[in-house]
């Protein structure tokens, strides 16, 4: 593991305000350093927009504090359509 405190790392970077119980999440970083992350997106334009950098860099940082982040960008519902009957990009 990396040589610094992440739960200390994202609140100094305001990615959290609260936490139910930060006991409990600290026992569990500690006891799971083999832990993945994951964040998905799928396409409702076609491409990426800056409201999907902040999880994208939150799971940077857990990448450096020594965890294993996994990002999945998806085609699926893009290529299959919107199940609202949407056609038009939100």
């Amino acid at each position: 593991m990396a040589n610094f405190d992440i739960l200390e790392d994202l609140k100094w970077r305001g990615a959290i305000n609260q936490e139910t119980d930060e006991e409990g999440l600290r026992d569990y970083l500690a006891k799971h350093d083999d832990l993945a992350l994951y964040c998905g997106t799928d396409p409702t334009g076609d491409s990426l927009h800056i409201g999907h950098l902040i999880p994208f860099m939150i799971l940077k940082r857990f990448q450096l504090a020594g965890y294993k982040p996994v990002i999945v960008i998806g085609g699926g519902t893009g290529s299959i359509g919107d199940p609202s009957g949407r056609s038009t990009e939100r």
